[in-house]
């Protein structure tokens, strides 16, 4: 991987969770709806990334926000999780349009219908385990299935609009 690559990964991994930090786990929407704009940082990982890497690297960046929320290794392991599905599925979704490495992936530098079924799939997979595992009983599996579906919705929108003001269209 490139400096610069690096360099600008950095600089999203830390852009991430100031929104995250600062502005939506200080905001309540609802009990049903609670957005992890962090995840994106996993999801614009290049896709040629060596997988070791991309599993270390999603794991220290759930291991941070549970870290920095007192939790006990649930986002690490959704994180881990998300990374270990985007291997063995999610590149493979972007990959079909695409020959080439995409070093900012993005729905800028793919097709927008790939990206969201790219982007949904992870975000599914990461709020399934993630409820999953804090609520660890199918005793409300209605509400989990609600929570899951609102707030991989309202992840999904403002991860789109994040990308919409900080990511350019590449040529």
């Amino acid at each position: 991987m490139k400096l610069d690559t690096i360099l600008l990964n950095l600089g999203r991994f830390v852009l991430l969770f100031a929104i995250q930090l600062m502005i939506l786990n200080q905001v309540v929407l609802t009990n049903l709806i609670i957005p992890y704009i962090y995840v994106l940082f996993i999801l614009m990982l290049p896709t040629g990334m060596n997988r070791i890497a991309l599993l270390l690297i999603s794991f220290f960046t759930g291991l941070c926000m549970d870290m920095l929320n007192s939790l006990i290794g649930f986002h690490t392991f959704a994180c881990t999780l998300v990374a270990l599905a985007r291997i063995l599925i999610g590149d493979r979704i972007l990959m079909r349009d695409n020959e080439k490495t995409i070093e900012r992936t993005s729905y800028r530098s793919t097709s927008f219908q790939s990206y969201s079924i790219y982007s949904i799939f992870l975000l599914l997979i990461f709020y399934i385990s993630l409820f999953c595992l804090e609520l660890f009983s199918f005793h409300g599996i209605f509400y989990t299935i609600t929570c899951i579906l609102l707030s991989t919705t309202a992840s999904w929108l403002i991860m789109m609009l994040y990308q919409t003001l900080f990511i350019r269209k590449e040529h």
